[in-house]
């Protein structure tokens, strides 16, 4: 039996052995810390992240994530479904948002907390609908409020007999910031705010209707 004759056929010793030689893990794109299993990118991971942590991903804040977004929009989608969540992506506003499975034929897990908007968030809501949809009504691209004017209309709809103006004013101001934070309300100048389409998506017209009537209801029960 002949012995190598040492001369390099291209094979390593560790290859020659049956073994491959390790790889360190900054030589490794696809692992991004130890003992990572996961097969996505990193922007792709982000996106994915940023998906479930936010109520929604706007093409307009995040042009990055948003194309990241598209570009591998059935890989994220099926991460979610494995979830038991749905992704809606709505190219015509440039929105994201998830949505809870639900089903009444298997027992589904749910992941995603109700964070339901309070009585002041609601009736500026309620308020800002109103407005986008008579103003959409007239051709007009775009629909704008001041903080006075949405102080003013939603504080009609308090107890006339809670005489505290400044608790209530803060309550109708600390709904605005959250709707703010969530991109419903983009700020202008100061107290000045653009009604952006994802209204919509919070309050369909079926809904403004039903909230409306209840709305003017209580009103009338407690004049």
């Amino acid at each position: 039996m002949s012995e190598p004759d040492g001369t390099d056929d291209g094979w390593s010793a560790g290859e020659a052995a049956g073994f491959i030689d390790p790889v360190s893990m900054e030589e490794d794109p696809a692992e991004l810390f130890a003992g990572d299993a996961g097969t996505l990118e990193a922007d792709v991971r982000r996106v994915l992240v940023q998906l479930l942590r936010r109520k929604f991903l706007h093409a307009e804040k995040n042009p990055a994530h948003w194309r990241t977004l598209l570009e591998n929009q059935q890989i994220i989608e099926s991460r979610m479904h494995d979830l038991f969540v749905r992704l809606v992506v709505d190219h015509d506003r440039g929105v994201a948002y998830k949505q809870q499975v639900r089903s009444v034929e298997m027992d589904v897990p749910i992941l995603l907390k109700d964070d339901p908007y309070s009585r002041a968030e609601t009736l500026v809501l309620v308020h800002l609908r109103t407005v986008f949809q008579r103003e959409r009504g007239t051709g007009e691209t775009s629909a704008r409020v001041d903080i006075e004017e949405l102080e003013q209309t939603v504080l009609t709809y308090f107890d006339p007999h809670d005489l505290n103006l400044a608790r209530r004013q803060q309550e109708v101001r600390n709904a605005v910031q959250r709707l703010v934070t969530e991109g419903l309300l983009a700020e202008e100048s100061a107290g000045r705010y653009r009604i952006t389409p994802l209204v919509e998506v919070v309050l369909s017209t079926e809904k403004l209707a039903e909230l409306d009537q209840w709305l003017r209801e209580q009103n009338e029960a407690t004049a």
